[in-house]
């Protein structure tokens, strides 16, 4: 079998940004993307920054807000107020993780619904479990929209996503299997039993687990498509889900780095511009 066809998501988030900098240009009142970052963490720290890089590509204003590792949930909720109100911000996002201290769910309940640029809000979740139109969470809709741009059809097709988190998992499986995408959606976890057996007979696999390498090729069939949403730091520096030999089987693989990250990006870009009141 032919190499896998890598998805490209430098590429495509390339495409976007100068799709949301066109856009930008027209309005009369630049929108405002502000990031808030908690503790030191460098894998979330070196997200951020490229949030803010992005921003600025594409002419939309930038609000960073960093916060020590042992901030207060009173002041970390303080801040978010604070942004709900700010007339310079357009949307925000909290970065994830948050400490072991900080309750996630009640930060997120915080925030306004409509400044919601994550898409991670109860309300906006409730939207798309009602298929109502609203800001879709950025991973998932990369994900789609990644292989939408590479003409990899969805509809009809066995999917199964590796992992169930709030951020990926839980409303990627909302996403894809919604009228007008319409795949067949399995999800896996920690509990399910002989997970070969499911993503052996699956069209398509989203691994979004974040353990190295934990998708190898003889769990998957020939011709199967693996979007590696997962990471891990290792000795060897950041890895994926999907060890190197899936590719051998593929017909096509979104790679980590390179594939859903610069999407999710760009999705970031395009929800702001839906949450932007010119």
């Amino acid at each position: 079998m032919a190499q896998a066809k890598v998805l490209d998501g430098v590429a495509a988030a390339k495409v976007i940004r100068h799709e949301v900098s066109q856009a930008v240009a027209k309005l009369k009142n630049k929108p405002g993307l502000a990031t808030v970052l908690v503790g030191e963490d460098p894998g979330s720290r070196s997200y951020v920054n490229g949030k803010h890089r992005d921003c600025s590509q594409v002419g939309i204003n930038s609000i960073r807000i960093e916060l020590p590792q042992n901030v207060s949930q009173t002041e970390l909720l303080r801040e978010i107020d604070d942004l709900n109100s700010s007339k310079d911000c357009s949307g925000f996002i909290v970065q994830l993780p948050l400490p072991s201290h900080i309750d996630t769910n009640r930060v997120l309940s915080a925030i306004d619904p409509d400044k919601d640029a994550d898409g991670l809000h109860p309300i906006n979740l409730g939207k798309l479990v009602l298929s109502q139109s609203g800001v879709i969470p950025c991973t998932p809709r990369a994900i789609v929209e990644l292989l939408r741009k590479n003409e990899i059809s969805l509809s009809g097709k066995e999917v199964v996503i590796i992992g169930r988190g709030t951020t990926v998992g839980r409303p990627l499986s909302l996403l894809l299997s919604s009228k007008g995408i319409d795949a067949t959606v399995t999800i896996l976890h920690s509990k399910s039993s002989d997970i070969r057996s499911h993503t052996k007979r699956a069209d398509i696999v989203i691994a979004a687990l974040g353990s190295a390498h934990f998708l190898t090729a003889d769990m998957v069939k020939e011709g199967v498509v693996a979007i590696d949403v997962g990471i891990t730091r290792t000795s060897e520096g950041l890895v994926g889900d999907i060890d190197p030999g899936v590719v051998k089987v593929a017909s096509a693989i979104a790679p980590m780095p390179g594939g859903v990250g610069p999407m999710t990006r760009a999705m970031l870009l395009s929800n702001l511009l839906t949450l932007h009141k010119d």
